[in-house]
């Protein structure tokens, strides 16, 4: 069988990666993607072969449509050639309206219910939709699929991330200091379902510089401009990163993550990390890591300093234990993929 993967963000990859590796002893696979830095990097890092078609639209609304039409055009052509029998995306819009178009089965993962404009391009138009026990079938099913299509796996999407294995790194590879570290991931800020262009994480990063000038804090941005803000902003009082990094390779490093709710903020809570979300998109999952109390949510950045003071004092072996238990209670979603692809078949 031919498969066709469309991968769209660095999440994307590292989910996606262990499902291709398993396909790809018996079928050919077609991974595609789009000219986006921080995908384009971390496929170098993780040694996944990627045919970039398109580009990222940025923020502005038209020039997502711009992007998004021409990449459908030219992505049309390079599938086509290829022929494939199944799609499997992230809900992507480019790859829906493409397999629709062909007639091409298409087999879909999302958890993410509040990327609106997304799940209205995308939904409608798969065979099947997978997505994790924690989210209700009805967030889906009013973007126009039957609750029969959808597909619950007893996961989250971080846990087959923090699961795989990843290269042996050195404090060195980080620029780190033999001393603590508090990580802090910046917000998504160009995604359709932002609905402000600030950046909450800029005042919790001046208040943690303030605080914790003797500890190692490292800053993990998306885009270049942003990032350049932050270094002439911050200078030698914290770490930027101007690379893209294996974000689990850096986590094992970390006593501390601060992050903005999204897919690392869970890989750190499933990792015992003690993690603090500072909820910049709130989410199913976010709000159920908070919940089992593997997370802490808070925006005050002044609050956070008063958090990330007592967690430094505290011994966390008991949230680690945690941490692993509800890791390895969750499954392998391929099975799940696995069985969608038989059914449409």
């Amino acid at each position: 069988m031919k498969i066709w993967f469309d991968i769209l963000t660095p999440k994307q990859l590292l989910f996606f990666e262990p499902m291709i590796e398993k396909l790809r002893k018996n079928n050919q696979i077609l991974c595609t993607s789009r000219n986006y830095r921080e995908v384009v990097e971390l496929a170098k890092v993780r040694n996944v072969k990627l045919v970039l078609v398109g580009k990222h639209g940025g923020s502005n609304k038209s020039e997502k449509l711009k992007a998004s039409l021409e990449r459908t055009l030219h992505l049309s052509q390079i599938v086509g050639k290829f022929a494939p029998d199944l799609t499997i995306s992230f809900c992507s819009p480019e790859a829906a309206r493409i397999s629709f178009g062909a007639g091409i089965k298409h087999i879909a993962f999302s958890d993410s219910p509040h990327a609106e404009a997304v799940m209205r391009l995308s939904v409608p138009f798969v065979q099947k939709l997978l997505i994790p026990w924690i989210i209700p079938k009805k967030e889906f099913i009013k973007y126009g699929i039957a609750e029969k299509d959808i597909i619950h796996y007893r996961s989250i999407d971080a846990a087959l991330i923090v699961k795989q294995k990843s290269k042996n790194y050195s404090k060195n590879d980080f620029h780190l200091k033999d001393k603590k570290t508090i990580l802090v991931r910046v917000e998504e800020s160009q995604a359709a379902y932002i609905k402000t262009r600030k950046n909450p994480s800029t005042n919790i990063i001046n208040e943690i510089a303030k605080e914790f000038s003797n500890y190692n804090i490292v800053v993990l941005g998306r885009y270049l401009p942003h990032i350049n803000q932050l270094k002439k902003e911050f200078g030698n009082k914290i770490i930027v990163m101007d690379k893209v990094v294996d974000g689990k390779a850096l986590l094992r490093f970390t006593d501390i993550f601060v992050g903005s709710g999204g897919t690392m903020t869970a890989e750190a809570a499933l990792m015992g990390i003690p993690t603090i979300s500072y909820d910049a998109v709130p989410n199913h999952i976010e709000k159920y890591l908070v919940r089992i109390g593997l997370v802490r949510r808070q925006k005050n950045p002044k609050i956070i300093i008063k958090l990330v003071k007592k967690i430094l004092k505290s011994d966390n072996r008991n949230l680690r234990k945690k941490a692993k238990t509800i890791l390895n209670s969750m499954e392998d979603p391929t099975s799940k993929l696995l069985t969608a692809i038989r059914i449409v078949q």
